[in-house]
């Protein structure tokens, strides 16, 4: 099993910035897929961006030039650099885990964090 646990949310004013980290604990021998998600109050969930085996990005159209994640391979750890931020950033964002490789040989699929608030409010 994988556990993920976040950190790095809190209340910023608009046009501020906020870093998010979530390390990635278990038996794990690599990560495939890091990112991150957020969910507003009577809103789906969304990706907000992911990273592919520690190199190729994706991110949602409206994080783009604002947002950056990255990742530190050799400590399971994804973070999300939050620039610019603005009032409709407000949500709780989660870290996710995909095609998680086990020193036992085994696949894990679709690892959740806790979830982390952030609040973007003058």
């Amino acid at each position: 099993q994988v556990q993920l646990v976040e950190s790095g949310g809190g209340l910023v004013q608009p046009g501020g910035s906020l870093r998010l980290s979530c390390a990635a604990s278990g038996s794990i021998v690599q990560i495939y897929f890091m990112g991150w998600y957020r969910q507003a109050p009577g809103k789906q969930r969304e990706l907000v961006a992911r990273i592919i085996s520690g190199s190729s990005t994706n991110y949602a159209d409206s994080v783009k030039g604002r947002f950056t994640i990255s990742k530190d391979s050799a400590k399971n750890t994804v973070y999300l650099e939050m620039n610019s931020l603005k009032p409709e950033d407000t949500a709780v964002y989660y870290c996710n885990a995909d095609s998680v490789l086990f020193s036992s040989g085994g696949l894990g699929r679709d690892y959740w964090g806790q979830g982390t608030q952030v609040t973007v409010s003058s």
